[in-house]
C-alpha cells in the first residue's frame, strides 16, 4: 500500500536535534531573517559565487522566493543551527541523541547550513509522492563532521514521515565530489536530468 501524505504538507513539521562529535545542531524552518545568510551559504561555493548575488537586487528576490516558499505547505526551507547551549527552540524533538534539557537561557545560534525539500504529489509510481532535495550547503565551520550524511540521513527520515516513498535530487555535472557522496548515500544516477533557460 502506498503511503499517502499528509493534506497539510509540511505545515506540522516541528524543529529537531542532532549531536555529532559533541556539538549539537538544530534543524529547524527558515524565517525572513535567515534569508541573507542562507543567500551566504548559497554563494559560499565555486559555482554559488558566479551564479548567486548580495546586492539589493539579488536580496529581493531571495526575499520573494522565500515568500513563495514560505506560503507553499509542500515546500520546507530548512536552516541548520549550532546550538551553543540547550537553550532549543521550544518543542524540538530529537533525532539520534538524547533530549537536550530546556534553559530559560538562549544564546545566538550559528547558521551552519541550509537545504531545501519539497513534497511532489504524482500520478506516476501509482501515485506516490515524491521528495526532492536540494539547495543543500554545510558552512566551512561544519565541515568534516560527518553533517552532511546526517542532514540527508535525516532528510530521508523525515521525507517518509511526510509521505514520500522516493527522495531524487540533481547536482552539476561538475561536482565529482558530490555525485561521490550522493552514491555513498544510495543515490543511482538513473535519469539524465535536462534544463532549459526560459529567461
Amino acid at each position: 500500500m502506498t503511503m499517502q501524505p499528509t493534506p497539510s504538507g509540511f505545515s506540522v513539521f516541528e524543529a529537531e536535534t542532532i549531536t555529532l562529535a559533541d556539538r549539537r545542531f538544530l534543524i529547524r524552518r527558515a524565517t525572513e531573517s535567515d534569508v541573507p545568510g542562507l543567500a551566504a551559504l548559497l554563494r559560499d561555493d565555486a559555482l554559488g559565487a558566479s551564479r548567486e548575488g548580495s546586492g539589493a537586487e539579488e536580496m529581493a528576490g531571495y526575499q520573494h522566493a522565500f515568500s513563495l516558499i514560505d506560503s507553499d505547505p509542500n515546500q520546507l526551507l530548512v536552516a541548520v543551527d549550532e546550538v551553543t547551549n540547550d537553550a532549543e527552540s521550544h518543542g524540538a524533538e530529537s533525532h539520534g541523541a538524547d533530549a537536550p534539557q530546556q534553559s530559560p537561557e538562549t544564546r545566538p545560534a550559528a547558521l551552519v547550513g541550509t537545504l531545501q525539500l519539497t513534497l511532489i504529489p504524482s500520478l506516476s509510481r501509482r501515485g506516490s509522492t515524491r521528495l526532492q532535495i536540494e539547495a543543500v550547503r554545510v558552512g566551512p565551520n561544519a565541515q568534516g563532521l560527518g553533517l552532511g550524511t546526517a542532514v540527508f540521513d535525516w532528510a530521508h527520515d523525515c521525507g517518509h514521515r511526510f509521505g514520500a516513498s522516493l527522495a531524487q535530487l540533481t547536482t552539476d555535472k561538475s561536482r565529482a565530489d558530490a555525485q561521490r557522496f550522493y552514491a555513498r548515500l544510495g543515490y543511482e544516477a538513473s535519469h539524465e536530468g535536462l534544463k532549459r533557460d526560459l529567461s
